[in-house]
């Protein structure tokens, strides 16, 4: 980008003309530091991704060959990671005040086409003037071009970079589940943004009997792994119905004493409260899981039900 200069022609328009043209450059000027500042910021963007992949990348190929649950190694590596992460949502702060500024730009930019569309309506003018002010315009057009596909180009950049950041920290959210566990279950759910049913008054229904689990889940021994199978069913369910929500049934025997039924109850509950968690950490959202309980008599165990609905 460039102003090109024009010998004095003593007129109070020339004095206009050369007084626009300064405007011109000053915006330039300012634009370049822009750009540069706006090619630092998306390297440094994509540099910071990098080094997060690349962390994330051997998070997952440890959990893949298999680790203790909780590994403080693993733990070290995902806190690493999501300040890498972070450090990319930085430099889309960056970028947003950077938006910003060129935005203003943009508005200088259509000012200094106004008065100089304006400026050709002044008395007084010769020749020349309005010669130098029809380059002056062609330029000014020019850099307003310039500003406004910067601006896009970056506001782009900007919306690209946050969805990736959102959907990043919801696939570290279920790096943190696999490294509680000490296996991986795979990317987080696939879930639709499409919200779900607003709440009734009244209570929604069970679901009805005879209708298959998506998982059932058999709490009659301790530390009852789940999470993997759960993992791909739900994944499963959401390929097929991306808006699909879930209700948790915690099923405990009816047989029994009062106080066992009530104790089995109890532990029910918080087995079922407990797979809740796990589905809100593997991404789901919690407005998609409806908890319910119900004893019965074909059961000798505890166990969890998930039902898609």
């Amino acid at each position: 980008m460039s102003v090109t200069g024009g010998r004095a022609t003593g007129t109070g328009v020339g004095a206009k003309v050369e007084s626009l043209r300064n405007e011109l450059r000053s915006l330039q000027d300012t634009m370049v530091g822009q750009t540069s500042r706006v090619n630092t910021a998306r390297a440094e963007a994509t540099a910071n991704a990098r080094d997060y992949h690349a962390t994330r990348a051997a998070i997952t190929a440890r959990l893949q060959r298999g680790t203790t649950p909780g590994n403080p190694e693993l733990v070290s590596q995902w806190n690493t990671a999501q300040a890498q992460l972070d450090a990319v949502s930085a430099d889309i702060n960056a970028m947003s005040g950077l938006s910003t500024e060129i935005a203003t730009n943009a508005s200088t930019a259509n000012y200094l086409l106004e008065a100089t569309a304006a400026t050709f309506s002044l008395s007084g003018a010769v020749e020349d003037d309005h010669r130098q002010l029809r380059i002056l315009q062609d330029e000014v057009r020019q850099t307003t071009v310039l500003i406004e596909r910067l601006l896009t180009e970056l506001r782009d950049d900007i919306a690209r970079q946050t969805t990736y950041v959102a959907n990043e920290r919801s696939s570290l959210t279920t790096l943190a589940n696999a490294i509680k566990a000490g296996e991986l279950f795979g990317s987080g759910l696939a879930v639709s943004n499409i919200a779900p049913p607003a709440a009734t008054a009244a209570a929604a229904p069970a679901p009805a009997a005879g209708t298959p689990a998506l998982v059932t889940i058999r709490f009659d021994r301790p530390d009852v792994q789940y999470q993997q199978a759960l993992y791909t069913a739900l994944s499963r369910a959401l390929e097929v119905r991306p808006a699909a929500q879930f209700d948790v049934v915690a099923v405990s025997p009816a047989a029994g004493s009062p106080d066992r039924v009530q104790l089995a109850q109890s532990q029910s509950r918080r087995n079922a409260e407990t797979v809740v968690r796990t589905m809100n950490e593997m991404g789901l959202p919690a407005d998609r899981i409806r908890l319910s309980a119900t004893t019965r008599g074909d059961v000798t165990a505890n166990e969890v039900r998930v039902y898609v609905r």
